[in-house]
């Protein structure tokens, strides 16, 4: 029987089947695993399910290497181990950027797409961190916590997975990220060339970038969140999964929280990964200057402060020290944005 977690010297005849195969309609990732257990080969399995020619194939590869890139199939010696080795491991991967990446130790960092301010630092911080502790950075690209990661790896190394083509920009405020990422890093999809972002592709995205990950770190994931799906994915995969907690009368970390209490890692700083990891401890940071984002404006200082809970306009003139002009300006901007409300008492909280 085929184990993708064995490795195998595939021919140049059954790499082009597996890519055939693997493009296919209904031809799924357990599909194609139970295809090659069942019939010994992609090749004797195309005659009977293959619904993709060899014509199609070729000009999809084509496409691909005119964007610098090329495909991965399960079977190739690069594939990573740790993802042929799970039971719906992609039977190919679209790369551009550095292959040489995926042999590499991986965390994965992910969390909310409308993060905090707050949110954004922690995340940056620790992939800075982490990255400068010998580890590549994986996330999804997704807005948010995601690209907060994704941008602090970027001198380290960092590996975006994609829930459309590798040619396709999504979302599109991150284009020149993604861009960024497949010179200095690595876009990985599961998906064809041209292929949207749709639904179920997002799940399906998610168990990549954890299988490729010793750990995953969920930063700021609500109740129902898709950070929820790949801290489950995560675990059934024997990752480690580590959480930063926040308030429990924020719903910003209300799934964080709940994932803390069902026996995920607390996380309070990098070292508290790496000494599960059995990595030496990292030099301190410090936490009001990471990477990409700018905490000195009195902008960044009060919106950090605010959170969910009420809390004081003079409360927030002391903490931030700045002028109450200051603070006045930076509540009306967020009020017409729809992102703050007011309470009684001269109270203010984010929506």
């Amino acid at each position: 029987m085929f184990d993708g977690s064995d490795p195998i010297d595939i021919t140049p005849a059954e790499r082009r089947a597996r890519l055939r195969l693997a493009r296919s309609a209904r031809v799924g990732p357990i599909t194609f695993h139970e295809a090659l257990a069942h019939f010994g080969s992609a090749r004797v399995a195309c005659a009977t399910l293959a619904t993709v020619s060899d014509t199609a194939i070729e000009r999809e590869e084509r496409a691909l290497a005119a964007l610098g890139g090329r495909f991965l199939v399960m079977g190739d010696a690069d594939y990573p181990a740790a993802l042929a080795a799970l039971p719906d491991a992609p039977p190919v991967l679209s790369m551009l950027g550095d292959p040489g990446l995926l042999g590499r130790p991986t965390l994965a960092i992910v969390g909310a797409r409308e993060a905090s301010l707050a949110g954004r630092h922690f995340a940056a911080d620790l992939s800075s961190t982490l990255g400068a502790a010998g580890f590549v950075i994986a996330s999804g690209l997704a807005r948010g916590i995601d690209a907060a990661a994704h941008e602090a790896a970027l001198d380290t190394s960092t590996v975006a997975v994609l829930a459309c083509g590798v040619d396709q920009a999504y979302p599109p405020q991150n284009a020149a990220l993604q861009e960024t990422i497949a010179a200095r890093g690595l876009i990985l999809s599961e998906v064809a060339l041209g292929a949207p972002p749709i639904a179920r592709a997002f799940p399906r995205r998610n168990r990549i970038v954890s299988g490729l990950s010793a750990g995953i770190v969920v930063i700021e994931a609500a109740a129902r969140s898709g950070s929820l799906i790949t801290a489950q994915r995560a675990a059934e995969q024997g990752r480690e999964v580590f959480v930063v907690p926040g308030s429990p009368m924020d719903p910003r970390y209300a799934g964080s929280n709940s994932l803390i209490r069902d026996g995920a890692i607390l996380v309070r700083d990098a070292n508290d990964i790496l000494s599960v990891l059995g990595r030496p401890r990292a030099a301190a940071q410090r936490l009001e200057k990471p990477a990409q984002i700018s905490a000195e404006s009195d902008t960044a200082r009060i919106v950090q402060a605010l959170g969910s809970v009420p809390t004081a306009v003079d409360e927030l003139v002391r903490r931030c020290q700045v002028s109450a002009a200051s603070v006045a300006e930076v509540l009306m901007a967020l009020e017409l944005e729809g992102r703050l409300e007011r309470h009684r008492g001269n109270r203010v909280s984010l929506i």
